[in-house]
């Protein structure tokens, strides 16, 4: 699972350099995550925007990555592709996560 990071200051960017989050490499994704943001950022973006497809499965391992930053923490999600924001809104997870259409627009939340 390729995935990198950068720091901005306070906040963190995480991308997901996949096309895919789901069955196949959620074990691999939470591994990678825990990885990354195990660190004191209070802001950690998921830069989401190559991904088109995201199972359930995938969905669990965002929301596990999102609780294992513990509190004070806060996770955005950006760039969120048309199937991928459908699976947000359906599961109502849009109203859990903060989402924003690109990373510069997470990163002028996060940092406004």
């Amino acid at each position: 699972m390729q995935i990198i990071s950068n720091n901005f200051g306070d906040t963190q960017v995480v991308s997901v350099e996949e096309n895919r989050i789901d069955a196949a490499v959620v074990i691999a994704f939470k591994d990678r995550m825990r990885a990354l943001t195990d660190g004191d950022t209070t802001h950690v973006i998921l830069d989401l925007s190559r991904v088109n497809f995201i199972d359930s499965s995938g969905l669990g391992a965002i929301v596990a990555a999102m609780k294992q930053l513990g509190r004070g923490r806060v996770m955005h999600l950006a760039g969120l592709q048309p199937n991928v924001d459908k699976v947000f809104r359906l599961t109502r997870m849009d109203t859990i996560f903060r989402i924003h259409d690109s990373v510069d627009q997470a990163l002028a939340a996060a940092t406004g």
